[in-house]
């Protein structure tokens, strides 16, 4: 045994006795107290496991001045208090008599309550609004990624690692045994995989695993995007989640799927609704629909995500929704159900997965709060509709770029109550100087085009 054996129902003690059995029987010598900050990047401090006990008890103190957007100088004592059901061996570690493993962690103020700008307890804090209402979220994300070549440093470079495309196989699609390495990683820190393969862009993968509860689900997500860059650094090349890191090629999107769950059932599905849909399902998207534009920034948070959101690219750019058709920016799958769900299609792998998730699921739970109903579907191909075409149905676009989107965010009330004061604040001085930064600096196209003309 490897992994954990638990249900929701197992008692942290049964848990606690599980660790120790498997710590025992793996050799395992360290642990990595893993948490994420403010932009999903993860961190973590090492310790012996002769440490486990103060561990669990959250004894493990670290410096929160100096993580993007934690504390300041002055209230800077945090502490990592341990999801002991996120245990996991690396297997990456494993050797004869030796073996490292992870816990990933939720941050507390030194009198043990929660840190308002840890952004899995705002995740926490929208699962149990959720609750409060009688729901339960369930997610299944899909998340894609690049694999660049490294130069002679083993610093990142622009050339691809392969040239295959959509569901191509070997030989063009050098990048399988990649993803075999990744899957087994995965699978053996517990992850339940449903399908790998190539995308549409060179060089682009995708590796689906079983969607779950809302916050394993970003878990997982932290996770899978740690362990793809870490194996694909042992084949010598470098992953990438950014959002679109060649011009003129797909960029790389993480489809959110997201149902909500009521005493067992899916509250989507109703087989005798319109589409086999629940009126709490139209009210759901009717809340995507109205809110998509006050918390895009956090679903799309960079620069570069508003290069992918552009027409031609399947990247979905236009505020729609459908029962089937894939270039609108809500879609119902064909599933129905159990598996009935909502996929929102625009956000994109950087962005920080207890933000996404938390923001998704606010906006379709204020949908669901003020029964919202969404404008009609939209079952045309809207990336090849006139501009006229657009306007006479009444499609909107997704803000062009991260100042309007920031802005947006800003003037929001339903972004402030999802986020916190904390994060919220935080957040939107961060993305205000990175845009300043980046409308500050002078880019390469600027020289190629000007420097030799004026």
């Amino acid at each position: 045994m490897s992994q954990l054996a638990i249900t929701e129902a197992t008692p942290q003690t049964d848990v606690l006795s599980q660790i120790k059995d498997i710590i025992s029987q793996k050799n395992v010598e360290l642990l990595h107290l893993q948490f994420i900050d403010l932009e999903g990047t993860l961190k973590h401090v090492t310790v012996p496991v002769e440490k486990l006990d103060d561990v669990v008890e959250g004894k493990s103190m670290f410096d929160g001045s100096s993580v993007v957007g934690f504390s300041p100088i002055n209230k800077s004592d945090l502490y990592l208090q341990p999801d002991l059901q996120t245990f996991a061996v690396l297997p990456w570690s494993v050797e004869e008599g030796y073996s490292e493993a992870r816990f990933l962690c939720s941050v507390t103020n030194p009198d043990g309550t929660l840190f308002e700008g840890d952004t899995r307890n705002v995740l926490k804090n929208t699962i149990e609004k959720a609750a409060d209402h009688g729901y339960t979220i369930s997610v299944g994300p899909e998340l894609e990624f690049f694999l660049f070549k490294t130069d002679e440093e083993g610093n990142p470079t622009v050339q691809v690692h392969d040239n295959g495309g959509y569901f191509e196989p070997s030989p063009k699609d050098i990048g399988e045994r990649v993803r075999l390495e990744i899957y087994r990683a995965l699978k053996a820190m517990g992850f339940t995989i449903e399908a790998s393969h190539h995308e549409v862009a060179e060089g682009q993968h995708e590796i689906n695993f079983k969607y779950a509860d809302a916050l394993t689900a970003a878990d997982r997500s932290t996770t899978y995007k740690w362990v793809v860059k870490t194996v694909a650094a042992k084949f010598g090349l470098h992953a990438t989640f950014m959002p679109k890191p060649v011009a003129g090629i797909n960029g790389s999107g993480m489809h959110v799927n997201m149902s909500f769950f009521k005493d067992g059932e899916n509250a989507f599905f109703d087989p005798q609704g319109e589409d086999a849909l629940s009126e709490t399902a139209y009210s759901f998207i009717g809340g995507l629909m109205d809110n998509i534009k006050n918390f895009v920034a956090l679903t799309n948070p960079l620069v570069n995500s508003y290069k992918r959101l552009v027409p031609g690219y399947e990247a979905p750019c236009y505020i729609a929704w459908s029962a089937s058709n894939r270039s609108a920016l809500v879609r119902i799958p064909s599933t129905r159900g159990m598996g009935t769900r909502v996929e929102l299609r625009c956000p994109d792998p950087s962005a920080n997965p207890y933000l996404a998730f938390a923001a998704v699921a606010a906006a379709g739970l204020d949908g669901i709060e003020r029964s919202l109903k969404p404008v009609d579907s939209v079952n045309e191909d809207i990336f090849h509709m006139t501009e006229e075409r657009r306007a006479e149905l009444g499609i909107d676009s997704l803000p062009g770029d991260l100042k309007e989107a920031v802005e947006a965010l800003q003037n929001s009330d339903f972004a402030k109550r999802t986020l916190g004061s904390h994060v919220y604040e935080e957040y939107i001085a961060l993305k205000k100087g990175e845009w300043d930064s980046y409308r500050l600096a002078v880019h390469g196209w600027e020289l190629e085009n000007y420097q030799a003309k004026f």
